[in-house]
């Protein structure tokens, strides 16, 4: 059995996730889901929609944390979203 895969183990990659739910976005925020939801409409906050369900990439809310710790400021979560992001 492999326990490496890229530099990690195969335990460690299968507990971070790669993708969070709108719901579990809406809890690590403190938030309602509604208002992750408004927020992805209006296109200022990251996600990808696949057959009509969104979710939102793991990377952009542990960047957006960081950035706020390191950089001892607000993070504005519109400011994370690419210029040529489709939006709905």
């Amino acid at each position: 059995m492999r326990t490496q895969e890229r530099g990690g183990t195969a335990e460690t990659a299968a507990q971070t996730p790669r993708f969070y739910s709108v719901a579990q976005v809406a809890q690590i925020f403190g938030m309602a889901p509604v208002t992750v939801y408004r927020a992805i409409r209006a296109g200022q906050f990251p996600a990808v929609r696949i057959r009509g369900r969104l979710i939102v990439p793991a990377k952009a809310v542990e960047a957006m944390a960081d950035a706020a710790a390191v950089e001892h400021t607000v993070v504005d979560a519109a400011g994370w979203v690419p210029e040529r992001a489709v939006r709905s």
